[in-house]
């Protein structure tokens, strides 16, 4: 390892033993200089390059340009620093929905050489405990709109003997308490922090999707690399472009999508609180987005409603956070003549890692690798599968897992090699098939059945807004398919409609897929990231 800059060595400390470390492979992309800080490389140079007139963020408010986000993370360093008085490695805990405050506290949080700890907005007291605990945090910047839930966070952290210093963006600048208060008294110039390219930038907790949320430690390299290899390769971003989206800057689909790439290229970002479909398409419109980052159920949602606005500057979009259905890719193309990008990637990867590109592939292939990873379909073993046979994707590259203090670091690195969960085939052209999550293949009778195909099939039926597909114990057959079905306005959930969609499966898929028992609901239990948590349906 690299001379920290790190005072305090808690995240280094408690980094996974080196021998669980996946192995990191570098590349031409993504080979950087010893001493590293992410912020400098993603704001500063843009202004030593001559760019600090570009527009830089953008919300229905206002604007600004990198000059002035520049100054605005410069003067919240400088609070971190002084009157907050943290020191290099201590972690701070960001509390906010997609906005240019937001996203200049991150920024500030990475210059002072501190470590970001960012949470979904929707997080509940005893949820932040948690997180605060397991990255011991000793401060908070939270959107004012979001104190009620950190205050009762910070009393009963303080309970356990943890004083936990906060104050509130987007506040009264009158108020000592709030972050505005202590920016006018703050010089605008800021000398970064030595960081080291090895010291920890961020500590990501995983979404819960499997109600264990994990906190994935992510380097100031691995912030870079996330911007030199997937966008530099399959999105090709440049400097006119506005991205716009909906996941938070909390999550790392979010941060990359929503900050990190674009300011990478000196492009803009539209970062708007609460969206709907619609108001998606109407920021699009009105903002004149060209790249857009959105999970599947928003596209499949939007999709109806495109025809009723202009989307002419829109030129890629990409999905990801769960499998898309190709009912829903090609309901997206036939509304707006865009083939959907669609990538995996991983909170432990740090982004997206096998994509397709806007070229035509095989039908059901998600793509390819991302230049500067590696993939391989492996059996329990990790010995190679043979090509088109279903395994579990293997994966390494600049980025990867290292769990902070956390015992399933050694089920998610085998031999060097990240293992996402992920069931996968790969054909003889180097094109990978998303079959399922490892756990939700579900085993009926001897026949190996992947949920995501049989919600796909599903997704084709026109009665189907939403669905999910689990298994569940059968004393026959060991397990059955299950299917939870929103419907579209104008159909019954009946018996008659279980046996319509039930025939609909057979006729599509070998008939011991279909779904033996249908429950027909209001609405599908999702993480703010879109993510369907199955293990709520399984409880």
């Amino acid at each position: 390892m690299i001379r920290s800059a790190h005072l305090d060595s808690f995240a280094r400390d408690h980094l996974p033993p080196q021998e669980q470390w996946p192995e990191l492979r570098m590349s031409a992309n993504t080979t950087y200089p010893e001493r590293l800080n992410a912020a400098v490389e993603l704001l500063d140079r843009r202004l030593e390059m001559g760019e600090g007139a570009r527009i830089a963020l953008i919300n229905d408010a206002a604007q600004c340009t990198y000059m002035q986000l520049q100054v605005r993370v410069n003067q919240i360093a400088h609070v971190l620093t002084g009157p907050m008085g943290l020191k290099p490695g201590e972690r701070v805990l960001l509390r906010g929905a997609n906005h240019p405050m937001m996203a200049a506290c991150w920024l500030a949080v990475i210059k002072a050489g501190l470590i970001a700890v960012a949470t979904m907005p929707l997080l509940r007291s005893r949820e932040l405990v948690q997180v605060i605990e397991k990255a011991q945090v000793s401060a908070a910047l939270c959107d004012a709109s979001l104190m009620d839930e950190m205050l009762v966070a910070q009393a009963q952290s303080a309970s356990q003997g943890r004083h936990l210093k906060i104050l509130a963006f987007n506040a009264d600048a009158s108020i000592p308490s709030s972050l505005e208060y202590w920016l006018a008294q703050q010089p605008t110039e800021f000398t970064a922090c030595d960081t080291a390219q090895d010291d920890v930038a961020l500590i990501a907790f995983t979404s819960g999707t499997t109600g264990q949320p994990k906190g994935t430690m992510h380097f100031h390299r691995d912030v870079l690399a996330m911007c030199d290899l997937f966008p530099r390769h399959v999105l090709k971003p440049q400097a006119s472009d506005v991205f716009c989206g909906t996941p938070p800057l909390a999550f790392t689909f979010g941060l990359g999508g929503m900050l990190c790439f674009p300011m990478r290229v000196g492009a803009s970002t539209l970062l708007i609180e609460k969206l709907s479909p619609e108001l998606l398409l109407q920021a699009i419109e009105h903002h004149r987005a060209t790249i857009c980052f959105t999970a599947p159920t928003f596209y499949r949602q939007m999709a109806p409603l495109a025809h009723r606005y202009d989307l002419s500057s829109l030129r890629k979009c990409v999905s990801a956070g769960e499998a898309l259905p190709e009912a829903t890719r090609t309901l997206w193309r036939q509304a707006t003549s865009i083939e959907m990008i669609d990538g995996i990637g991983a909170t432990e990867m740090i982004h997206i890692f096998i994509s397709s590109t806007q070229s035509p592939q095989p039908a059901g292939a998600l793509g390819k690798v991302v230049p500067g990873y590696e993939a391989r379909i492996v059996d329990d073993e990790m010995r190679d599968m043979p090509i088109g046979q279903v395994g579990k994707l293997a994966v390494r590259g600049p980025t990867g897992c290292r769990y902070l203090d956390d015992p399933r670091q050694a089920n998610y690195v085998r031999e060097g090699w990240n293992l996402p969960g992920d069931a996968f085939s790969m054909d003889a052209q180097g094109y990978f098939y998303y079959h399922a999550r490892t756990d939700d293949m579900i085993i009926s009778a001897g026949y190996n059945i992947a949920g995501p195909e049989v919600e796909a099939c599903l997704f084709e039926h026109a009665a189907v807004a939403e669905c999910a597909v689990i298994g569940v114990p059968d004393e026959e057959r060991g397990q059955i398919v299950k299917a939870f079905i929103v419907l579209r306005e104008g159909y019954v959930g009946d018996q008659a409609m279980s046996k319509i969609l039930q025939d609909h499966v057979k006729q599509v898929l070998a008939p011991y897929k279909y779904p033996r028992q249908i429950e027909f609901r209001e609405a599908l239990p999702r993480t703010e990231t879109g993510k369907l948590q199955r293990f709520r349906l399984r409880a």
